[in-house]
């Protein structure tokens, strides 16, 4: 018993000094982001699932059907996508949990990223249950919707974990003039609604994910006006932040101007694809381009503050 404790003391050790001591280490850097990918990869691929019509591709959970595992050659091509995307869900939670593990020895140093790495590794478990009860119900809109929703959210968290590695960890002072932080806290509204509209807008509308799934009963054309008019809202928003930031030389400058970018693309393709009777491709991308929206503008709400000398 003594002999065995002892033995395991060295190897213990040695695991503690093969962990990063600090946030700056390349490792941790390397997996946030390709963990922060892999969450926005696998919006892409729920995308296609429910896009090309596979939502039942895989008709059971946790198993693919009730007597194997993996997709069967007669499901064809809906199960290989539906398949796909639940085999990288796996990949999306190995990755969450390796960020996890590589900030363990600093996590009292670095508790706010060891929050944000738990937050992930969690709703990445939780999303997977998510996804089960979504097939379970017969891809129920509204559980498709939220499905989305935490996905964006996990993405959004994902990137805050980004932004603050590279900052100084303690208490923090604004270095925004306040009625500036205001109006980023009145564009993160805007934003959620403009989300929020655009989930109930796709679950009224053609793509349910199979063809005889339900959709929400609302009136798909009435919400996707009713979907622009927060997302010109936001638009109009982030131009004034944006403006402010580069004329009085701000610290979330850049990252607004990017939020921008993305936002302009994302009012074009929106366009588009409601003038073209919303061709899958270009829902895909507005869909993705919705997490990269999230993602900017949390990663421009940390330029708010920096830590207090």
């Amino acid at each position: 018993m003594t002999l065995g404790t002892s033995s395991a003391l060295p190897v213990s050790a040695r695991i503690r000094e093969w962990l990063p001591s600090s946030s700056d280490d390349a490792r941790i850097r390397v997996l946030a982001w390709a963990s922060f990918v892999a969450e926005v990869l696998i919006i892409a691929t729920g995308g296609a699932v429910r896009l090309t019509g596979s939502g039942l591709g895989c008709p059971t959970w946790p198993t693919c059907t009730a007597d194997s595992l993996v997709s069967t050659p007669e499901m064809g091509i809906h199960g290989i996508i539906e398949f796909g995307n639940r085999t990288l869900t796996g990949l999306v939670g190995i990755l969450a949990l390796a960020v996890v593990v590589l900030v363990w020895r600093i996590r009292r140093e670095r508790r706010d990223l060891f929050v944000l790495a738990l937050v992930v590794l969690g709703g990445v478990v939780a999303q997977a249950i998510v996804g089960g009860i979504t097939v379970l119900t017969g891809l129920n809109p509204f559980i498709v919707g939220f499905h989305y929703v935490a996905s964006v959210a996990l993405v959004a968290v994902a990137a805050t974990f980004l932004a603050r590695r590279t900052q100084a960890p303690g208490p923090r002072e604004l270095v925004v003039p306040r009625w500036y932080a205001i109006l980023v806290r009145l564009t993160g509204l805007a934003l959620v609604v403009t989300i929020f509209v655009g989930v109930l807008t796709t679950g009224a509308g053609p793509h349910s994910g199979d063809s005889e799934a339900g959709r929400n009963g609302f009136d798909a054309e009435l919400l996707s006006h009713l979907h622009s008019w927060p997302g010109y809202i936001l638009f109009a928003l982030t131009l004034v932040l944006a403006l402010v930031a580069w004329r009085a030389k701000l610290a979330p400058a850049g990252w607004m101007l990017a939020l921008l970018a993305i936002e302009l693309v994302q009012i074009m393709v929106g366009l588009y694809q409601a003038r073209n009777g919303l061709p899958e491709l270009a829902v895909g991308v507005h869909m993705v381009l919705a997490a990269l929206t999230a993602a900017a503008f949390t990663v421009a709400s940390t330029r708010l503050r920096r830590p207090r000398a």
